[in-house]
């Protein structure tokens, strides 16, 4: 027993119909492949802001531990040259801390260095904090 031929016009009409499927398939994986390139894209901008922030905190950092004198208790400017869309935000406070005898360790501060900026329309920031210790 074999199976019934369709007409040649009939296996036309299929052979179309599996060749736009084919199509339409492809093209939903090379939207998604787009999709997925921009995320990728977008992931390593951010990941080069992130990392432009942490060099600029330990570039700070740096500065402050080479320079004998003593850091402001506050200060807020922004950034030039590359990092000119960085905010750095410096606060030090003095610590009262007392050794085993009770006296007052003087000189210690806490240093916390921010850095601020935006990043596809949201705030984005890194903080950096450490102890300085200068004479009285």
């Amino acid at each position: 027993m074999s199976c019934p031929r369709l007409p040649r016009a009939k296996q036309g009409g299929f052979v179309l119909l599996e060749i736009m499927i084919a199509v339409a398939i492809f093209a939903l994986g090379v939207a998604g492949l787009g999709n997925a390139m921009v995320s990728c894209l977008e992931a390593q901008r951010l990941k080069q802001d992130a990392e432009r922030a942490r060099l600029a905190l330990q570039n700070r950092m740096f500065e402050i531990q080479a320079n004998p004198a003593m850091p402001d208790d506050y200060k807020r400017k922004r950034l030039t040259g590359g990092n000119s869309d960085l905010t750095m935000i410096e606060k030090r406070t003095a610590l009262q801390l007392r050794n085993d005898e009770g006296a007052v360790m003087g000189g210690l501060n806490e240093v916390s260095l921010t850095v601020e900026w935006e990043s596809s329309g949201t705030s984005a920031s890194r903080t950096l904090s450490f102890y300085l210790l200068r004479g009285n």
